[in-house]
């Protein structure tokens, strides 16, 4: 659900609000973008399954993670770093990175931050490059 006020001013629902499928256990819930009229960043949250990893990858901007839920692990320079839930990240342009469910079976949750509206996700091991938002498309089953 989302709730704007006359000054254009939004409100998120994160719970009433759909949520995308990005394979492998992760899924991923649009919060601030384009469509609610944000010109300058994008927001949202990010779930992961018991013991489920993304890959190595890098954005075209800055991006900042909080972590909301859960226990994690942020892979970066080849170094692990352990993070509890409010731990935030700040991640230059163009850095691999990963975060890691430490949990075999509890869930984890990120608060995403990119500093631009056109957000790129380069995969590591591929190369592959695509926007952020093309991975809201698939709605979570």
């Amino acid at each position: 659900m989302t709730i704007k006020s006359p000054s254009g001013a939004v409100l998120l629902k994160p719970d009433q609000l759909p949520a995308y499928d990005r394979g492998g256990g992760a899924s991923t819930t649009p919060l601030v973008g384009k469509s609610i009229g944000s010109d300058s960043f994008i927001t949202g949250y990010t779930s992961f399954a018991g013991g489920v990893e993304i890959p190595f990858h890098s954005h075209n901007c800055q991006e900042s993670v909080v972590l909301v839920e859960g226990e994690a692990m942020l892979d970066i320079d080849g170094i692990e770093y352990r993070l509890k839930p409010l731990d935030a990240t700040f991640i230059p342009p163009n850095v691999p990175h990963r975060f890691r469910n430490l949990s075999k079976t509890a869930p984890m949750k990120i608060l995403w931050i990119y500093a631009t509206i056109d957000a790129t996700r380069t995969l590591v091991d591929s190369g592959e490059t695509r926007t952020v938002s093309a991975e809201h498309q698939t709605p979570k089953a």
